[in-house]
């Protein structure tokens, strides 16, 4: 197929996005022969940093009726699908049946070998028939394959980022010489950090928790690390629902007195407990509150409302009107689903038909209150910050330089930050309350930058990206990690397949 004096082998880069698998395979000798992607700031980007034509670009993959010979089919099939941050519905969703398009055009071309990567969440268990679909039809197209998890934090990037990664071979042989690469020596986030020395001496552990998936494989996710020196977290979570020595409550943070302080973390040490409703985290009411504190008034709570640390939610309803005439669909859908003359708001948004229904709760119940049908019965009081990944006012964690690993880069951007200071403390009071001070207060923090980006997933610092932050973000998120790419492939080359025939 290829000309061994031009390259050891050859490759088509399907899915390319801004060309992730190609720097990785081109440093191990492979020459791309083509690449498809459909995304014009992905393909602007790509064109550019390998000086490639756009007539090299397949385009959609749905509308390509063959592929020219190669060796190695690489292709990171769209995640949507199967991500924990999708609606997980699998070849449900037109977008996995990007998989069936990919394996037609692995079996029409009958590459060599080939590298497919998608995200951790197609090998969960809920995906199990879809992951075992896919490996059967490559079965049928002829390769023997085999799938594995990796964290690309164990290929020299300080990054917690998980995928699943596809490997086959069309001969047996070599799909039975194939071993995984062995882990590369680690990267802290410091390591990647602009305008930054690290201090002489410190050192980090590492805390591997081991996990098995549902086909018994190994998995190493990594927690965010403890610093062996002082034992502290090296990152703080701005967070009202979690507790912890490194955590930042909004009280912590604003203008709060120490009563007002002991109630707020009341409602946090009860708010998921079942005596207080059916959910993971139930709001509460004064007489839940008096209940568990005799002396904390109403007054007390609507102060906290005030400044924004909670907020009063009607939590429960009673039906004052049964007459349905002057009613809409939802309305009545909503009215239908009441249980002993009244409802309940928290279980009102886990009725599957109202689900399905997609009935706007809030809205209808407005509607419902207007009109005279219902009323509330039952005020209750919950944090005013209760979605987890965002944080707190624009902030979700900021990480010290000492902390050996960072969040997985994600399209979206995150509200993670990073900060070139240090903190020394005695106790975890102290340790909470310098960072507050020194870090917090005073704005020593950021976001990373372009450059930093890049080493996180592995490319060049001078791979030239779009200037917009939320572009390239997009970009490099959406990326594979340079470094695991180039492993699976030298592991692949380890096999033989490509030496020449004495």
């Amino acid at each position: 197929m290829s000309d061994p004096n031009q390259s050891r082998f050859t490759f088509i880069d399907l899915f390319a996005g801004i060309g992730g698998f190609r720097i990785a395979l081109t440093q191990l000798g492979g020459r791309c022969l083509n690449f498809s992607e459909i995304n014009g700031e992905a393909i602007k980007t790509y064109c550019t940093n390998f000086g490639e034509g756009i007539d090299r670009n397949l385009g959609d993959i749905t509308k390509i009726p063959e592929l020219p010979p190669h060796n190695i089919l690489t292709a990171g099939v769209p995640c949507q699908s199967w991500s924990i941050a999708g609606r997980n519905l699998g070849f449900d969703d037109d977008r996995g049946q990007l998989w069936n398009d990919t394996i037609f055009l692995l079996n029409k071309a009958k590459p060599d070998a080939f590298i497919f990567e998608n995200v951790k969440g197609l090998a969960d268990p809920r995906n199990k028939e879809a992951l075992l679909y896919i490996l059967s039809r490559i079965r049928q197209a002829g390769y023997f394959a085999n799938y594995h998890i990796l964290n690309s934090f164990d290929f020299g990037v300080p990054q917690n980022r998980i995928r699943i990664y596809i490997i086959g071979f069309r001969d047996e042989e070599f799909a039975q010489r194939f071993r995984l690469p062995r882990p590369c020596p680690r990267k802290k986030l410091a390591d990647i950090l602009t305008d930054y020395t690290p201090p002489s001496g410190s050192e980090l552990t590492s805390n591997l928790n081991v996990q098995r998936d549902l086909f018994g494989d190994v998995v190493q996710p990594r927690a965010m690390s403890l610093s062996t020196s002082d034992g502290f977290n090296d990152y703080f979570l701005f967070n009202d629902l979690r507790n912890g020595h490194s955590t930042i409550h909004s009280w912590d943070i604003l203008n709060t007195t120490e009563r007002q302080r002991d109630i707020c973390d009341l409602l946090l040490k009860n708010r998921r407990k079942r005596t207080f409703g059916p959910l993971d985290g139930n709001p509460l009411s004064l007489a839940h509150f008096q209940g568990l504190e005799p002396t904390i008034t109403q007054s007390e709570l609507d102060t906290l409302v005030q400044i924004g640390i909670l907020r009063a939610e009607e939590y429960s309803f009673k039906i004052i009107e049964t007459s349905k005439n002057s009613l809409n669909e939802a309305e009545t859908l909503l009215l239908n689903s009441a249980q002993q003359h009244g409802f309940v708001v928290d279980v009102l948004h886990s009725d599957r038909q109202l689900k399905v229904k997609r009935v706007p709760i809030t809205k209808t119940l407005e509607e419902l209150s207007k009109k005279g049908f219902i009323s509330c019965n039952e005020i209750r009081y919950d944090f005013k910050n209760t979605k987890i990944s965002t944080g707190l006012y624009g902030v979700n964690r900021i990480f010290l330089p000492s902390s050996d690993i960072y969040p997985t880069l994600v399209a979206s951007d995150t509200n993670d930050f990073i900060t070139h200071q240090s903190i020394r403390a005695t106790n975890q009071q102290e340790f909470k309350a310098k960072f507050i001070a020194e870090i917090y207060r005073t704005k020593n923090f950021r976001k990373i930058t372009k450059p930093e980006a890049c080493r996180i997933q592995g490319f060049p610092d001078d791979f030239t990206l779009p200037e917009n932050r939320t572009k390239w973000m997009k970009l490099i998120g959406n990326s594979v990690s340079v470094p695991v790419i180039a492993s699976l492939g030298q592991a692949i080359l380890d096999t033989g397949l490509f030496d020449k025939s004495p």
